[in-house]
């Protein structure tokens, strides 16, 4: 997933592909782009443990058939040490944790953030229900597009997966606002579709992306 910091051109570049494409549609396109979902010390913390103490169980097995003894309390005592150092360890480079939580977990973190996002940026608040949220989380190597009711019901999910593939791929080739603005292209399109444009319609959202 994408490692280069977003340039004042990208969001400029990106600012101005909501603008575009809001031009031909009533509905709102909101770009939000987290570096990560969730702190994950604790689980990561758990998960480490764990994995540390499985390879000390094996290790004792192996100086055990190698006749090689080893007093308890010492044993105790650098399993301890050992923990400590890890949890030390994962505190102070926070990019390590993510590598001890299981997928489905980051993922599932990242879900809860991009719903997070769309409430809290009030995408979901639109006069039509026609708001939809490009969102990613460069940590857990995540995409979602939420759309709203009133435009959900109208497009299969088929469509907004189709998005996100395209979005990640851009990502992991760290072309990261060119995923943004490809995806902007195409979601405006699917709005222009079921929502065309009308005459009194207003900008109801920041055309912006947000780094949080």
């Amino acid at each position: 997933m994408a490692t280069r910091p977003l340039t004042h051109a990208d969001h400029e570049r990106i600012a101005d592909a909501i603008r575009d494409a809001e031009t031909k549609t009533g509905g709102e396109i909101y770009c939000v782009v987290a570096r990560s979902s969730e702190g994950y010390f604790f689980q990561a913390a758990f998960t480490a443990t764990l994995a540390l103490f499985a390879v000390s169980i094996a290790f004792a097995y192996v100086l055990e058939a190698l006749w090689v003894s080893i007093r308890l309390p010492h044993f105790l005592i650098a399993q301890a040490v050992a923990a400590i150092s890890l949890s030390i360890v994962l505190w102070l480079a926070p990019r390590l944790r993510i590598h001890f939580v299981p997928r489905r977990q980051r993922y599932k973190a990242a879900h809860a953030n991009a719903v997070k996002q769309f409430l809290a940026r009030n995408v979901h608040r639109t006069a039509t229900r026609t708001g939809v949220l490009i969102f990613v989380s460069i940590a857990e190597r995540y995409a979602e597009v939420v759309a709203d009711s009133g435009i959900d019901a109208r497009v299969g999910q088929h469509v907004w997966d189709g998005v996100v593939r395209d979005l990640t791929a851009h990502a992991g080739d760290d072309r990261l606002a060119d995923g943004f603005v490809h995806a902007t292209g195409v979601v405006g399109a699917v709005l222009a579709e079921h929502f065309p444009v009308t005459p009194d319609d207003v900008n109801e959202l920041d055309d912006h992306l947000v780094e949080i």
